[in-house]
């Protein structure tokens, strides 16, 4: 993180040429107030005073920091979440150079897309931690109903699907001392007005953007805000233990339920099995080959044709 921090300073002429020795001895957090004042420069694409204009929420991007390119909004995020942000402050850039996912793979997220990462402090048992995914998936799919998708899906566990392609992923990450997690950092990236062909080759036949699924450009902007709007409906649900009615709102919009899929866990542990659905806590249920049930809290589940 530190690395990330200074380069993204030394980037925008905040920091002099020091040498590396010199650099090394100034404490990171002496850095904050600048990465947040850098937040709150003019950038091209993504306006913040758009985003802002009536937006109805009570504290959800109440605080916001926008930026020009990061490595990665998480890792902004996680730095200003250890140095006093306030619950539901938003990160976003207009650029990513290393995007975070799952099982630390890393890639660049272009202009046009949507790269913003959330703090919250939850109140909740480390257990329902999963939720928080969960959640973060209505709130996606919901917006995108109000842009106009027809049926988005949510994948198991962080990405939403349209017509079997995925056009968002979420990273959840907790933030922690002494074992008590303090903040938890939800990363989305949603590929709003981008083409097919900016993606790596490899990536490109089982993704999509809401551009080339709506023929159209869209406001990034709008789009952040109804999201913003979204997230803290479903955080309030989230924050007043309503777990039954986000499963409920996830389950009708599953990717996943009744599809044969190979598991890939941490360690190398892979198996084939029958998605049946997901539990009170937002684990996913499986029923492996030989008719036993399987919880996968953390993974991969790959769709098999």
């Amino acid at each position: 993180m530190r690395e990330e921090i200074i380069n993204l300073l030394k980037k925008e002429n905040k920091l002099s040429d020091e040498s590396i020795s010199e650099i090394k001895n100034i404490e990171i957090d002496d850095f904050a107030n600048i990465v947040k004042e850098l937040g709150q420069e003019e950038t091209e694409h993504i306006k913040k005073s758009e985003i802002l204009k009536d937006l109805n929420t009570e504290y959800i991007g109440k605080e916001l920091y926008v930026y020009k390119e990061v490595s990665s909004t998480n890792t902004v995020a996680k730095f200003l979440s250890m140095n006093d942000v306030k619950n539901g402050t938003v990160v976003i850039s207009e650029k990513q150079t290393k995007a975070k996912g799952r099982s630390g793979k890393s890639w660049e997220s272009p202009l046009g897309g949507v790269w913003l990462s959330i703090i919250l402090k939850p109140n909740v048992e480390q257990s329902k931690f999963p939720m928080i995914t969960i959640a973060t998936g209505v709130a996606v799919a919901k917006t995108l109903e109000k842009v106009g998708v027809e049926e988005p899906e949510i994948k198991w566990p962080n990405d939403i699907m349209i017509n079997g392609k995925k056009v968002c992923g979420i990273l959840t990450e907790a933030v922690a001392k002494f074992n008590t997690v303090e903040n938890v950092i939800i990363g989305v990236g949603i590929d709003a007005n981008l083409e097919v062909t900016q993606f790596p080759e490899e990536l490109q036949a089982g993704t999509t953007t809401l551009k080339e699924e709506l023929n159209k450009e869209g406001n990034e902007n709008l789009l952040i805000k109804i999201f913003l709007e979204e997230f803290e409906k479903i955080s309030e649900l989230f924050n007043h233990a309503g777990y039954e009615a986000i499963l409920k709102e996830w389950r009708k919009r599953s990717y996943s339920i009744g599809k044969i899929v190979e598991v890939r866990e941490p360690f190398n542990t892979y198996y084939d099995g029958y998605v049946v659905g997901i539990d009170k806590d937002g684990v996913l249920i499986v029923e492996k080959i030989d008719g036993t049930l399987k919880k996968v809290i953390s993974g991969e589940c790959i769709i098999k044709n």
